[in-house]
Order: structure tokens, then C-alpha cells, then sequence
């Protein structure tokens, strides 16, 4: 690991930290130190005097800081089609809505990334990932489109280029004129690999192998996907095992669940990680933990589309490596990761822990170091220690929301959505009071009802 630069020097001080490291060290009033991009120091009290080339010296009194949120599962065109099919299971909510999905264009895709990516990082999100797997004929450069709005919001990001092959003349659920041919998604995808992926330790862009799930791609895509990730050097990832209708399509079609259905294609690893995972027995499970395949846990998503609650405790009893996931802002309307450390926790202890399932530290290692384990980048992103990422969050907690709560992580987990008074990437600074300082906001949003009306024309026509 290179030293971090010292040319410039960010310095923090009188704040609540919450590492998240792997003793989970906590400070009262502690300070950051940073250098360039990188976590120089960090510890309790004053900072270390007579440092060099200070540029800025923040006073966080009223403040914790906590790592950057990281995301693990999204799908980012869903933002232009918010609101619709509320009423739905999975399956049906798919076949209402892909024949909208399947007319989107460039323009489209890239507001509607920039929409969902806005919400996510001006609550605290700094690393962001989309699983984008609809890729209509015609329709443009849509994994560039993606890439371009993470590097202008200036929020880290891996894109898991998905596909579709399996359409409904094949007992799949798009529809035909929404898949791609087996050869041109595992050609496409290799070319967005070699075009975009940095393996470097502080990328701003990877990319992922993501055929999209097993109701909507063949055996040859799953088995030459997980393939050709490994022949590339990237990660991959799917859907699997979301319902109880998933579950029954894989019985039915490959005579085996989904978990072992996963394993005999090569889609199980340590370079893998899955979304939702809601229906898993004690085997699969287990398949996991011994694989060391990542799970994306969305519990929002989940609840919305009625598919039940993933077994969070027991698969991180197991050592199964778990991150939170916004999942696709159409199941999740809201787009926000942070609600997801509270939903996390609520919607487990609904489950048979009950009380036991969550506690606040465990939601926040979810959403930040479990994050960055799913996505293969613990080494440098999910905690806060020397010689890692400059990727943090300030959140205020002195205000009406979250004064009178003395455990400043119980306060952002429990309590309301905490105000981000800044967020930083790579060391620099994305947000400040809640606001983006990359992007405009009010011209987002205007662009994106824009276009949402502009789809809806022309699914209405089609």
C-alpha cells in the first residue's frame, strides 16, 4: 500500500468516529487526518500538532463520523418509472413493467443515473453500484451513459453489466424484443470490461460479470458468464433466490433450487455476490459461508414486492459476507441507503430473532465494511483506518432529530435520517448540508420527470 500524499492535508476534529474497523473502535471526540485521497491518521483527542500544508481545518462538535455508505445492488433506469405496479408480487411487477423498461434510450438511462445516484449520495452513499441489464436494440451507449453520471456526481462505482437472454417465447418473463442474443451479451460485456474496469487500489470505476436472474437468462449465459469474469479478473453478479415463485420456476425448469442450480453453473465463489436471498435453507446457506459468496441484502425492496425476510443473522452467523443493497428505485421508491441500516434492523427483528436478529453496530457494518467485503474492496473502502480511502461521512447529530439519543450510532440508526453536513470521496468533498456540490439537484429533477413522461408516451403508444 502506496503512503498517502502529504501535499495536501484535510483535518478534522472533535467528532464521534465510529471506525468500523475489525474491533470496532470507537472515539467520543476523536480526529481524521487526511492526506490526498487517502486516511493519514485517526484517534482520540486533538490532532497530531505542527502537521503540514493544512488546507482546511473543520470543527465536527455536534457531529459522527462514520465510513462512506457503499451500495451493493441497484438498478438505476428504474428511477423514471418510480410509483407504477405498486400492488405487485415480483413476477407480476416484471411483467407490468419490462415492456416499459425494454423502450429506454441513452437519455433516459443518464438522467435516470443521475437521479438515483443524487439521492443516494446526498445521504451519505460514496460508493454506488447499478445492475443494469436492459439493453434494447438502438437505444445507445447506455453502460457509458451510467459510467458518465457516477464520474460527474464524483461517487465511486461498479458497474455489474447485466444481461438478458431469455425471453417469453423461451419461458422466460421479458419480452422477446427486450433480450440480447447469448454471443453479443457475453461480447458486449467483455468490451465494457476491457473499456472501463480499473483494478487499481483507488478506481474510481470497476465493473462486474451480471447476467441478470434465473428467470430471464440461459444456463449457457450463467455458466459462460461466470466464466468469462474469471477469465477477465472482475466480480460477478446475479439475482437469486428473491421468492417463493423463483424457487418453484428453478425446481420446475432445472429440476434443483436456485442456490444449487447457482453452484453447478460456477455461479457460486468468492468473486460472486447475489441479491436479496430471501429464500434460503440451512444448505444454501451454508453453500454460501463455505464459498464465500456476498449477499445484497434490500430489505425495503423485500417488503415492497412482498417477498419475505432474508435470514441476515444467520447467513452473518455462517461468515457469509453481507452488504445493503437499495435494489432498483421502481421496488424501492424512496432510493435511499441510509433508511436502510433502520429497515435492516426492523424488518430482521421481525424475523425468528426477534430482538436478537440486529443491533445498530451490526446494521451500520451492513451498510459500510459489509458493502465494500460484497464488492471486493475491503482493502480499501468500509472502514476508517490509516492508509485506506478517503471515503467518510459527516452526520449531524445535535439537532431536533437526534440530541436527546446519547449513542451517536444508535442515533443514525435508529432515529430519523441524519442531516449529512459533508460527505467525502477519494478526499474530496460531494456534499455539504445536505446539498450536492458536483451536480445540480433542481435540474435533475426536472429533467428526470421529463423523461419519465417522455417513456411513458411512448410505452402508451407501443
Amino acid at each position: 500500500m502506496a503512503a498517502p500524499s502529504a501535499d495536501r492535508r484535510i483535518v478534522i476534529e472533535n467528532a464521534a468516529i465510529a471506525t468500523v474497523d475489525a474491533n470496532d473502535t470507537e472515539y467520543a471526540s476523536g480526529y481524521l487526518v487526511v492526506a490526498g485521497n487517502r486516511i493519514e491518521s485517526l484517534g482520540a483527542g486533538k490532532a497530531p500538532e505542527n502537521l503540514e500544508n493544512v488546507v482546511r481545518r473543520i470543527d465536527a462538535t455536534g457531529h459522527l463520523i462514520t465510513p462512506g455508505l457503499i451500495n451493493t445492488h441497484h438498478h438505476f433506469y428504474q428511477w423514471i418509472t418510480r410509483g407504477l405496479a405498486t400492488d405487485h408480487n415480483l413476477f407480476n411487477w416484471l411483467v407490468a413493467l419490462y415492456p416499459t423498461w425494454a423502450r429506454i434510450d441513452e437519455r433516459m438511462v443518464r438522467v435516470a443515473a443521475q437521479g438515483s445516484l443524487a439521492m443516494m449520495a446526498r445521504g451519505g452513499v460514496t460508493t454506488a453500484m447499478d445492475h443494469h441489464y436492459v439493453f434494447p436494440q438502438g437505444s445507445g451507449d447506455l453502460s457509458g451513459a451510467i459510467i458518465g453520471a457516477a464520474s460527474e456526481m464524483g461517487v465511486r462505482f461498479t458497474l455489474a453489466r447485466g444481461s438478458m437472454d431469455r425471453s417469453e417465447k423461451d419461458g422466460g418473463l421479458p419480452p422477446d424484443f427486450a433480450v440480447e442474443t447469448t454471443e453479443g451479451a457475453l461480447a458486449a460485456t467483455e468490451e465494457t470490461v476491457k473499456k472501463y474496469h480499473d483494478a487499481s487500489f483507488d478506481s474510481m470505476t470497476q465493473v462486474a460479470v451480471a447476467p441478470c436472474s434465473p428467470f430471464s437468462i440461459s444456463t449457457e449465459l450463467l455458466r459462460e458468464g461466470a466464466a468469462l469474469g474469471r477469465r477477465l479478473g472482475v466480480r460477478m453478479h446475479t439475482h437469486g433466490s428473491e421468492t417463493v415463485e423463483e424457487e418453484k420456476f428453478c425446481h420446475e425448469l432445472f429440476g434443483m433450487g436456485p442456490t444449487d442450480y447457482f453452484e453447478s453453473t460456477g455461479f457460486l465463489g468468492e468473486d460472486v455476490w447475489m441479491a436479496h436471498c430471501v429464500h434460503m435453507n440451512d444448505s444454501d446457506i451454508a453453500a454460501f459461508a463455505r464459498t464465500k459468496t456476498g449477499v445484497a441484502h434490500c430489505p425495503s425492496s423485500n417488503a415492497r414486492l412482498a417477498a419475505g425476510i432474508a435470514r441476515v443473522p444467520d447467513m452473518l452467523k455462517a461468515g457469509v459476507p453481507v452488504g445493503l443493497g437499495v435494489d432498483g428505485t421502481a421496488s424501492n421508491e424512496s432510493g435511499e441507503l441510509h433508511t436502510e441500516l433502520r429497515n435492516a434492523l426492523l424488518i430482521n427483528r421481525l424475523g425468528a430473532h426477534r430482538e436478537a436478529a440486529l443491533n445498530a453496530r451490526q446494521a451500520l457494518r451492513l451498510g459500510t465494511y459489509g458493502g465494500a467485503q460484497v464488492l471486493g474492496r475491503a482493502d480499501s473502502i468500509g472502514s476508517l483506518e490509516a492508509g485506506k480511502l478517503a471515503d467518510f461521512v459527516l452526520w449531524k447529530i445535535d439537532g431536533l432529530g437526534h440530541s436527546s439519543i446519547a449513542d451517536p450510532v444508535t442515533a443514525i440508526v435508529f432515529g430519523a435520517a441524519a442531516p449529512v453536513t459533508a460527505s467525502f470521496v477519494n478526499g474530496e468533498q460531494i456534499v455539504e448540508n445536505d446539498r450536492l456540490l458536483t451536480v445540480d439537484e433542481n435540474t435533475i429533477a426536472r429533467d428526470a420527470r421529463t423523461e419519465a413522461q417522455r417513456l411513458a408516451r411512448i410505452a402508451a403508444q407501443a
